[in-house]
């Protein structure tokens, strides 16, 4: 599925299991071979998108395609494809457990497998920055450098990457399970058991080996592009 139709299609999902509400939130894919992204537009209601309301921009924020403004976010979800090579999409949400956990600044621990082996060995709080502002694109760009899957921005929301987009939609639902699971844990006021730390690194050793193939198959994608357009 081309990319544009990708990401409306996402949003829909997204919107049915009650991730995205409302005009909140923000979707993106990166453009296979381009310096360049695709990215919903601002304040735009998801069920009435279609392909040609996503914007397409450059590394520059440069508009490409579409006729309408992108997202407010475009310059953090740039940060990130340029900072990580192994992302190719990448999903924000308010979506409501994980949102809770923000604002009372709880990472989320390496609580079960699954979780370390596609968000990474925690899921860390990025500090409070407005939105659509330079100061919460210099923090994440900054966060994102651990190589995780899955980031909870303070007072704000979700933030969760894949190598592909089934592969993001999957970890915004590993991550709200693993929102809810803590949050009712801390709630009893018992220990909170944490899996092995022999295993969380095995598993994480798995997700980055993953990662590295994902972005030298990126990078060779963008020279052979260039190596066309040279010719």
């Amino acid at each position: 599925m081309p990319v544009k139709e990708t990401i409306v299609s996402t949003c829909r999902t997204l919107v049915e299991k009650g991730y995205l509400m409302a005009t909140g939130g923000n979707v993106s894919m990166r453009i296979p071979g381009r310096q360049a992204f695709a990215v919903t537009p601002s304040n735009f209601d998801y069920l009435k998108m279609t392909p040609d309301d996503v914007c397409v921009l450059d590394f520059n924020l440069q508009i490409l395609e579409g006729m309408l403004k992108p997202s407010v976010e475009a310059a953090m979800h740039c940060a990130i494809y340029e900072t990580r090579g192994d992302v190719n999409a990448i999903i924000h949400t308010h979506q409501v457990y994980t949102s809770a956990l923000t604002l009372i600044k709880a990472p989320i621990p390496a609580l079960f497998d699954e979780q370390v082996r596609f968000l990474g060995r925690s899921v860390d709080i990025i500090p409070y920055a407005p939105s659509g502002t330079g100061f919460l694109k210099n923090q994440v760009a900054k966060s994102v450098k651990n190589h995780h899957n899955a980031y909870m921005m303070q007072n704000h929301g979700a933030l969760v990457f894949g190598s592909d987009m089934d592969r993001a939609l999957d970890n915004v639902e590993v991550l709200e399970k693993c929102a809810l699971a803590y949050l009712l844990s801390l709630c009893s006021e018992r220990d909170v058991t944490k899996i092995p730390l022999a295993v969380r690194e095995i598993a994480f050793s798995k997700l980055r080996s993953d990662q590295k193939k994902i972005e030298k198959r990126v990078t060779e994608l963008l020279k052979n592009s260039e190596k066309s357009e040279d010719k």
